[in-house]
C-alpha cells in the first residue's frame, strides 16, 4: 500500500508491518547493482545504515529471494568466485592465489571461514604430500640454559609413564606437580642443574630464597611438611627421585653424594 510520510515523500506499507520509502522493484535493480548490504541501503537513498536498516533490508531480500552472492562487503572476491576457485584447486594456497589474496595465517582462516558458510566441498584441498629431505630432518642444538624450563615437563612425562596421574597447581605454590601415586597424592618440586661446578661435581640447589623483594637474600631450606618429593634433573640427563624427608634442612646437594635415588637418563634428548 502506497502512502505519504510527513515531507511529502511517497512510502509503503506492506503485509510484513516495515515502513519503506522504496518499492521492491527498486530493491531488485539495488542488489543486482550493489557489493554489500550497506550499498543497497545506499542505492535505496536510506541516509542510515544501520543494523536495524540492514536486517529490514535483509528480510525484503529474502522474501523475493534475491540473489546476493556477489556480495564482497569489504573483500575483493564474491562467494560465486571462491565457489570456482574451490572447484579448481588442488590446495589453499591456489585457492588464495586465484582470489587474488596475500597467502598468509590470517587470510587462510577467512577464506576458509567462508568456504565452510557456504558449505563448499573442501576436503580435495589437502597439503601436498612432499617427500622429506635431508634438509628437513631437525637439526637444532640442545640449549642446556633452557633445561630448568624443560624440567616440569620432563617430570610430568616421567610419573605419567608410570601411570600416576599428573597436576599443575591452580596458582604458585612452593611445589612444582601434584602426582598421584600408590601413596597417595605427592608434592613434588623440580629442580635442575645444567653443568658440573669447578671441582667436576653437580651441585644442585634445593633450597628456595625467601618471599621478598631483595634478590639478593640468601636461599633457605624447603619444609618438610610442604613438599614430598624433589625431581632433579642434571646437565648430563640423570634423573633423581628424592623425597623431601632426605634432603630436609639442606639448600644444596652433590648429586653423586646420592646414587641410590638415580632414577633414569634422559641424555638421548640432550645430545
Amino acid at each position: 500500500m502506497r502512502g505519504t510520510d510527513i515531507v511529502g515523500a511517497p512510502h509503503y506499507v506492506d503485509t510484513m508491518g516495515d515502513r519503506r520509502s522504496w518499492n521492491d522493484n527498486q530493491l531488485r535493480e539495488a542488489v543486482e547493482s550493489s557489493s554489500s548490504w550497506r550499498a543497497v541501503a545506499r542505492a535505496l537513498g536510506l541516509k542510515g545504515t544501520s543494523a536495524g536498516v540492514i536486517r529490514t533490508v535483509q528480510r525484503h531480500v529474502a522474501r523475493l529471494e534475491l540473489d546476493t552472492s556477489h556480495f564482497t562487503g569489504q573483500r575483493r572476491w564474491s562467494d560465486q568466485l571462491l565457489r570456482e576457485t574451490v572447484i579448481g584447486a588442488s590446495c589453499w594456497a591456489d585457492v588464495l592465489a586465484g582470489l587474488g589474496v596475500i597467502d598468509n595465517g590470517e587470510n587462510r582462516v577467512r577464506v576458509k571461514g567462508h568456504a565452510v558458510r557456504l558449505g563448499l566441498d573442501c576436503m580435495h584441498l589437502k597439503k601436498l604430500d612432499l617427500s622429506a629431505t635431508a634438509e628437513d630432518v631437525f637439526v637444532e642444538p640442545v640449549r642446556l640454559e633452557s633445561l630448568r624450563t624443560a624440567a616440569s615437563a620432563l617430570a610430568m612425562a616421567w610419573f605419567t609413564l608410570r601411570g600416576c596421574a599428573v597436576a599443575l597447581p591452580v596458582e604458585p605454590q612452593e611445589y612444582d606437580l601434584l602426582v598421584t601415586t600408590s601413596k597417595g597424592i605427592q608434592r613434588v618440586q623440580v629442580k635442575t642443574c645444567a653443568s658440573r661446578n669447578g671441582r667436576g661435581y653437580w651441585y644442585v640447589g634445593v633450597g628456595r630464597r625467601p618471599y621478598v623483594l631483595d634478590k639478593s637474600a640468601g636461599k633457605m631450606p624447603y619444609d618438610p611438611e610442604s613438599i614430598d618429593l624433589f625431581f632433579i634433573v642434571l646437565g648430563d640427563g640423570s634423573i633423581y627421585v628424592i623425597p623431601s624427608s632426605v634432603l630436609a634442612g639442606r639448600v644444596g646437594i652433590s648429586a653423586e653424594s646420592y646414587a641410590a635415588y638415580r632414577v633414569g637418563d634422559a641424555s638421548s634428548l640432550l645430545r
